[in-house]
């Protein structure tokens, strides 16, 4: 490790302590510190050109902004948001537009949400209190160099970005930022290069070329091992670049981005024989210390074989984070609520009842309703969570799934519902990818299929038609499901299991225009339009 990362680690270090002091010593304040940040929200949105329209007041209490303002979700921000990029103004807040930050529901549609000034203060007071904790549970971690993921975005899309990396350490202030740059494996330019397969080659070039890697943070855990498993596939050529110190016939595309030489790694590759083995990446980053990722819900079985592939590592999930903002967060072992960053309100998941966070109960099933420095009042996250045992007043939270069901046909298949069937499926070695909701399965008629991921020598037909029993089986417990299936108004669930269904499946959501790195493994998903043709073989089959 070079003297600019120890100095950058010691600094940082130094800078982050204090907010992970300031989160512990005021988890006895909940109330207040919430009044807080509303109170201050309602000053900066009510200077607002929309928020005057909207007649928001600056000394309203929650009581009165909770009886003055809907619930609401990005459609109602839309069109203001696409006049703000237009304009080039901030409409939703006086605050600054520093950027925009593209993302991605199941759909396909992106969202932009604008990253105020006011917004990226209050992403970093909850980052600075997590990287703080981090330097105080793992301090190995703070010896080596460190993998931030750049969720990079479709090459397609580059172009309405004017520039903007979507960069974790962007949620940083510019003196931390600065300093944890002195940090990194990987630089941020690699999002520039031309396409996203550039993007991916060149950052595993970084990680491959790096044997100081103490810690590697990623969102979706199937993207970390979609950078193994692309380690694997390049090895080749990566042993040629990585050999040579120089891109070869990738220069072209790689934006004046430079080319890392490493002959030690450059033999390592050569003498792989691309088998996924645990001995090979420990051998590659002998003082990786800590891993971070999704680890909940559908995420959980993929972060289990990830971490497998990396068990000389620590690992830590991620918590509930989202491009509007963040609820949860990894702090003392524990989910806490980000209570210093937005302001937060819940619904309960079975009444619709919404109350404020000193006001939950634990074992309560929650919506979170986040207000932020976007601009964004009382906005409806589609994630349920389990209220636990508070961090002092600060209530804490497990994350049990999405809540964003379908209804293709009136069945009310909830994200829940669909978990909680594949938590149940008796599969030998195979993991479940997602649960599709297709309006056009067998026959062309409305029905869901479960996608597997089965190993190369798996009894394919038998696997799909145990799966898909079992899946069908699970989903009638549903009685408007099940009333339905007896209505002819659904095909029988049906199941694909493909050795790589995993890859298939996240190049679709590409091709859908989703964001690389933040596609998440989900348990349900609407697939509305054209099936993909390699389902569509097996379901005419």
């Amino acid at each position: 490790m070079g003297a600019g990362t120890t100095l950058g680690h010691h600094l940082l270090k130094l800078l982050v302590a204090p907010g992970r002091r300031r989160f512990a010593q005021h988890t006895g304040e909940l109330e207040s510190v919430q009044r807080a940040r509303l109170a201050r929200w309602l000053s900066a949105a009510s200077r607002s050109p929309e928020g005057q329209r909207r007649g928001l007041r600056a000394d309203w209490s929650w009581e009165e902004f909770a009886r003055q303002q809907p619930v609401t979700t990005y459609t109602d921000y839309a069109d203001v948001l696409r006049q703000q990029r237009e304009r080039r103004q901030s409409l939703l807040m006086d605050s600054p537009v520093m950027r925009y930050q593209p993302t991605s529901g199941s759909t396909s549609a992106v969202k932009w949400i604008p990253y105020t000034k006011m917004f990226l203060d209050e992403l970093d007071q909850v980052i600075t209190a997590w990287v703080g904790d981090l330097y105080r549970q793992f301090p190995q971690q703070g010896h080596g160099t460190h993998y931030w993921s750049l969720s990079w975005i479709p090459t397609e899309l580059r172009g309405q970005t004017a520039g903007d990396i979507n960069d974790d350490m962007k949620m940083l202030s510019w003196g931390k930022r600065l300093l944890a740059y002195l940090t990194q494996a990987a630089p941020q330019e690699i999002a520039l290069a031309e396409t996203s397969d550039d993007s991916l080659f060149a950052t595993v070039a970084h990680l491959a070329a790096d044997p100081a890697l103490g810690f590697i943070s990623v969102w979706s855990p199937t993207f970390g091992l979609g950078l193994l498993e692309q380690m694997s596939v390049w090895r080749a050529e990566l042993a040629e670049v990585l050999a040579q110190g120089h891109w070869g016939a990738r220069t072209a595309r790689m934006a004046g981005l430079p080319c890392p030489r490493a002959p030690h790694a450059a033999a390592l590759l050569r003498g792989w024989n691309g088998q996924m083995s645990p001995d090979f990446f420990a051998a590659l980053w002998p003082q990786l210390a800590v891993l971070s990722a999704w680890d909940t819900a559908a995420a959980a079985p993929w972060a289990r074989r990830l971490q497998g592939l990396l068990p000389h590592a620590s690992f830590q999930g991620k918590g509930l984070w989202a491009t509007e903002g963040v609820v949860t967060f990894p702090f003392e072992g524990r989910y806490p609520l980000a209570y210093l960053s937005h302001f937060y309100e819940f619904e309960d998941a079975h009444d619709g009842r919404i109350c404020a966070p000193w006001q939950l109960r634990e074992g309560q099933e929650v919506i979170p309703l986040m207000t932020t420095g976007s601009g964004f009042a009382r906005y409806k996250m589609s994630d349920v969570l389990r209220v636990t045992a508070p961090l002092g007043q600060v209530p804490c939270f497990t994350f049990l799934g999405r809540n964003d069901g379908v209804d293709l046909v009136g069945e009310k298949t909830s994200a829940t519902t669909a978990q909680a069937a594949q938590d149940t499926l008796r599969l030998e070695g195979a993991l479940p990818v997602t649960l599709l909701a297709l309006d056009q399965a067998r026959h062309r008629c409305p029905g869901y299929v479960l996608l597997l991921e089965c190993g190369e020598h798996a009894p394919q037909a038998a696997l799909q038609r145990d799966a898909a029993e079992q899946v069908e089986h699970a989903l009638q417990a549903n009685f408007h499901y099940k009333l339905a299936r007896e209505l002819g108004q659904l095909q029988h669930a049906a199941c694909v299991a493909l050795p790589r269904m995993r890859e298939l499946y996240l190049d679709q959501c590409r091709e859908r225009g989703m964001i690389e790195g933040n596609i998440k493994i989900e348990p349900l998903r609407h697939w509305p339009g054209e099936v993909p043709d390699v389902l569509r073989q097996v379901l005419d089959a």
